[in-house]
């Protein structure tokens, strides 16, 4: 928004967004567009959203509906929390596979040669 939109602001209007109905409807679409993304995982991501996150075209429209239900902001914040979830529980998904014996390096030893 530009300063001219914040200084013509009428101060008794009421912004829907920010109401309960309005924060529903957006994180009904929130939920419905990440459950696209997890049923449609093993599909090749080929859309770009906001903050680099990629998704299948079969989530497209999920994605429109997130768009128009919120605020670019908050479309924005919830798409970094679910980037990070996902990188946490990939750490933590390949860290239980690395599960098993401990084995430690062995100490090198430095081998005395004849000058």
């Amino acid at each position: 928004m530009d300063v001219k939109t914040y200084a013509s602001r009428d101060t008794d209007q009421v912004h829907t967004d920010v109401l309960s109905e309005a924060r529903a409807a957006c994180y009904k679409a929130r939920d419905s567009f990440y459950a696209c993304l997890e049923k449609a995982s093993l599909k090749k991501p080929t859309e770009i959203a906001s903050v680099g996150l990629m998704y299948p075209s079969d989530c497209k429209g999920a994605r429109v509906e997130y768009e128009k239900n919120c605020r670019a902001s908050w479309v924005k914040h919830f798409d970094r929390l679910y980037c990070r979830n996902k990188r946490v529980q990939r750490l933590l998904d390949d860290r239980d596979t690395r599960r098993g014996p401990l084995s430690l390096p062995q100490p090198y030893t430095f081998k005395n040669t004849p000058s």
